[in-house]
């Protein structure tokens, strides 16, 4: 498996776990909630991603 490929598994577990973090630190689940959190969450998981890879060095990752 390629270092890139865990990188973006744990980036989606991020992901999940912020939202599903956020959503029982907010109190009220509503449909407008949900979403707005799960639209966040993947902008979250995204900046993480890119963050998490700017970090590693770059010849660990291969350019694919």
């Amino acid at each position: 498996m390629y270092p890139s490929t865990r990188l973006k598994l744990c980036s989606v577990f991020f992901t999940v776990f912020w939202i599903v973090g956020m959503l029982c630190w907010s109190g009220s689940i509503d449909g407008a909630n949900i979403i707005m959190l799960a639209i966040c969450g993947v902008v979250v998981g995204y900046f993480w991603y890119r963050a998490m890879r700017w970090q590693l060095p770059r010849g660990r990752i291969p350019a694919r």
